[in-house]
């Protein structure tokens, strides 16, 4: 068990749904894998996205995302934040797993529009990843707005995968 240091946001597993965990609040952390913390809270199962791991008394994950005044979005960095985002049931970066398809930054308005796929059509986390993205995303600099879009075609294969993450998988053949 464990006590919430200050508010802190959560997403319902696996609806993805925003939800804000109070400060001063009892919950049991259930995993902790890829800097993320999957926990209970009155009932409910949550995930904790590990940049926000201080308000239950963990190590944070720090993301670096200087803002160089510009105004503009850099892609680059919302490459990074993507590449911070792991599947929740193994340690492997999204980036790394090849479900990130396409990234498209529209500097004018703010917008990201993200399209990703998931291992299987029917993964019960695709939600909560989709709002993994959204959360990390809005992290960059200078980003208003996210829009994840899932999309099947083309279906995802391990071939995808970074060759080390098919190392990582025991995948690579």
């Amino acid at each position: 068990m464990v006590v919430t240091q200050r508010e802190c946001p959560a997403r319902r597993v696996p609806s993805g749904e925003p939800v804000i965990i109070p400060r001063g609040q009892f919950l049991s952390i259930n995993q902790s894998l890829g800097g993320n913390y999957t926990v209970t809270w009155q009932g409910n199962m949550l995930r904790i996205d590990g940049t926000d791991a201080d308000a239950i008394g963990q190590q944070p994950e720090v993301l670096v995302l200087e803002d160089d005044g510009s105004g503009v979005i850099s892609e680059d960095q919302v490459w990074q934040a993507l590449d911070s985002i792991f599947d929740p049931e193994i340690p492997i970066s999204l980036v790394s797993l090849g479900l990130i398809y396409r990234v498209s930054v529209n500097q004018s308005t703010g917008n990201v529009d993200i399209a990703m796929t998931l291992t299987a059509p029917g993964c019960g986390m695709g939600p909560v990843l989709v709002s993994d993205v959204q959360y990390r995303t809005a992290k960059v600099p200078n980003v208003k707005t996210v829009k994840v879009e899932l999309v099947f075609d083309p279906p995802w294969s391990r071939e995808m995968m970074s060759e080390e993450a098919q190392l990582e998988a025991g995948m690579f053949f």
